[in-house]
């Protein structure tokens, strides 16, 4: 009934290879949107199992295998560098008002927000690094850093090495997996479910939000 949220994404790969790849990485810096399974399918394509999938970048046609391995694993790095930077800027500049004003938008609440103070509090600056290699994490990071006042130059450096390891890992796997992907992305068949309740829950949620909002003081 509801089209397959995992084929979108990896059909968009498929056709678009570098810009897809860059695309999603970067709103995946800012809104968990599966990076891992972005990254394991663009390894899939780097390797040729895909029938039509051929990354192209400003008219070049890299090689199936190590050639394309790259490419797609730095597209998919800078893309989420370009996210994470932009998100720094939104917290930067918004500072904690911005989770008061459009909190929901950017999956942030007071309560995440001091869940991430205190990531920072506890980690120093390693708290940029291990947030891009920790699942889930990982995707919201960006924001609170800039409302923190993480160090730009440090925050770019630390964010960069983490989107490399996790994207070269992912793309890696991906690669590796080659011909199997179909039993692989078989597998992935419960992302769609599980993404499909999440945003139940979120709307369940912001629906008692506003009716709590909206009911008189006792």
């Amino acid at each position: 009934m509801l089209a397959s949220i995992t084929s979108h994404l990896t059909g968009w790969i498929a056709d678009q290879g570098v810009y897809a790849v860059f695309a999603l990485m970067a709103v995946d810096a800012l809104v968990p949107v599966g990076g891992e399974l972005i990254m394991v399918y663009a390894g899939v394509v780097a390797a040729g199992a895909v029938a039509g999938g051929h990354p192209t970048f400003l008219g070049m046609a890299p090689t199936p295998g190590l050639e394309s391995y790259l490419v797609l694993a730095m597209a998919g790095a800078l893309g989420y560098l370009a996210g994470s930077l932009a998100g720094w800027v939104i917290g930067a500049r918004g500072g904690r008002a911005i989770v008061e004003r459009h909190g929901r938008w950017l999956h942030l609440s007071p309560r995440t927000l001091d869940r991430a103070e205190a990531w920072f509090d506890r980690f120093g600056s390693r708290a940029v690094l291990l947030g891009r290699i920790t699942p889930v994490v990982r995707s919201f990071i960006s924001v609170p850093a800039g409302i923190l006042g993480s160090p730009l130059r440090e925050y770019t450096m630390l964010t960069l090495l983490g989107s490399l390891i996790w994207c070269f890992a992912f793309a890696g796997a991906g690669w590796a997996a080659g011909g199997s992907w179909e039993s692989f992305h078989h597998a992935f068949r419960y992302a769609d479910y599980a993404v499909a309740a999440g945003l139940a829950v979120v709307l369940a949620l912001a629906v008692a939000r506003r009716r709590r909002a909206r009911r008189p003081a006792s």
